[in-house]
């Protein structure tokens, strides 16, 4: 149903809302238990996102926050196998835009809320349930209001958990077994528009180099010569030295003496485009445009390069190195949008966000052995917290492989039926879990 819903972001500030306003009325009606709760405010925060404030029975306990998106990606219809916006369901898969960008776990943590008052479940400890409308145009109208508006009540929180990780199945090559990866960091981001003016004329006699063959051999530059290789600064190398021993032999060997084969393992981690976004900067060329009519030498070229910026880096340092990279003074560098990486939340015995969802993986999927921290290489309306707590963790409990993670944002994005009903099961656990005084043992709650 949620599926059904066009709640399409096109641009910032310029969404479906009657879309919008259609999903909050349909949460409304599928969810009645949530919002007749008296314990339970809901409120509608920059027209469109929505904030549950969950009063838990135990003051002491410092309250955390669960968040979601409602909006997605324009999605047309070619190349899909069923219409994106249909939530059809075919062979226990429910297909549409959404269905893992961010729709399942909107629905799952509602749903997983729904179930436990259903049962007359009272939370001990207090949380908030975030769920922004423009998350994929920067959320500027959501969460920055909600962010600001939980400022203001003085609202301090334990910890958040996003979107932004899966259990990854087969994106790390050797590695035959599927973990899950809880980022504890994420990417930051740099819009770059790189401009070549010239003089336009008749393309009877041009001269040598137009604009746009100046800003072609650019932009060329960029992509042959990629960011440093980061690899060693971060997160990536724990994740891979608790991951060593699920490797076979010599991979096993490798893995477990990082420090002295590193060189080997961060060209190997190249290799692939996802793990390469995990040891990297990466530069993506977007849009360009130039040229006016056929027999035309265009007066300017433009084109625009997304940065996404590696933890150890800094936004001065990804545009100096562009700028040394391109070494053409012809090219103008006009800096459209950007904001720095995120810094390293804990993940330590002592960081409770961590360790719950740690527990609740362990219990709602047994066959996981390991549970590592990682990096988030998309951007998330997490991001806008950062000033209401140091544990910002982002784990969808959902199985992810290779293929899947091309259909966010590309076609037949498609979730199981199974995969949805564990995501509801596992949020169903971990608002029980962080009910308890100290780090739950791990334990499996009737659902």
């Amino acid at each position: 149903g949620a599926i059904q819903i066009p709640t399409v972001s096109f641009n910032p500030g310029e969404f479906n809302t009657t879309a919008l306003a259609a999903f909050g009325e349909y949460i409304h009606k599928v969810f009645p238990t949530v919002f007749r709760t008296s314990f339970i405010q809901h409120e509608v925060v920059g027209e469109y996102s929505h904030l549950f404030t969950v009063q838990g029975s135990d003051p002491s306990l410092q309250p955390y926050m669960l968040l979601a998106h409602i909006d997605v990606v324009p999605a047309p219809d070619q190349g899909w196998e069923v219409p994106p916006f249909s939530g059809l369901e075919r062979d226990g898969f429910i297909y549409g835009r959404g269905t893992l960008d961010n729709k399942n776990s909107v629905m799952a943590i509602l749903q997983a809320l729904e179930l436990l008052l259903i049962r007359n479940y009272i939370p001990r400890r207090s949380f908030f349930i975030a769920l922004g409308h423009d998350e994929e145009v920067s959320g500027a109208h959501g969460a920055q209001k909600i962010s600001a508006l939980l400022q203001a009540r003085g609202v301090q929180l334990a910890f958040i958990v996003d979107e932004g990780s899966f259990i990854l199945d087969g994106f790390i090559p050797s590695l035959k077994k599927p973990f899950a990866m809880v980022s504890v960091s994420e990417k930051g981001s740099l819009n770059l528009m790189l401009e070549v003016n010239k003089t336009p004329g008749h393309s009877s006699a041009p001269p040598k180099e137009t604009s746009i063959g100046i800003l072609a051999a650019a932009v060329s530059r960029l992509e042959q010569t990629p960011m440093p290789n980061m690899f060693g600064s971060g997160p990536l190398k724990m994740t891979l030295q608790q991951l060593a021993n699920e490797f076979s032999f010599p991979a096993n060997v490798i893995f477990n003496n990082l420090w002295l084969f590193w060189p080997i393992v961060s060209r190997l981690m190249e290799r692939e485009d996802i793990t390469n976004a995990l040891v990297r900067t990466t530069t993506a060329v977007t849009m360009f445009n130039a040229g006016i009519k056929v027999n035309v030498i265009p007066p300017v070229a433009q084109a625009t390069v997304n940065f996404r910026i590696h933890p150890a880096q800094t936004v001065q340092e990804v545009l100096k190195l562009a700028k040394d990279i391109v070494v053409d003074d012809r090219v103008q560098f006009h800096v459209l949008e950007s904001f720095e990486p995120l810094p390293v939340s804990p993940f330590d015995d002592q960081a409770l966000g961590y360790q719950l969802i740690r527990q609740t993986i362990q219990s709602v999927f047994p066959e996981i052995n390991i549970v590592a921290p990682g990096t988030c290489i998309a951007q998330t309306d997490s991001r806008h917290y950062t000033n209401l707590t140091t544990g910002i963790y982002r784990f969808n409990p959902v199985y992810l492989q290779p293929q899947d993670f091309r259909s966010i944002h590309g076609i037949n994005e498609r979730i199981s039926v199974q995969a949805y009903e564990t995501q509801v099961k596992f949020i169903f656990e971990f608002i029980q879990n962080a009910d308890t005084e100290q780090r739950p043992v791990s334990h499996l709650h009737e659902l």
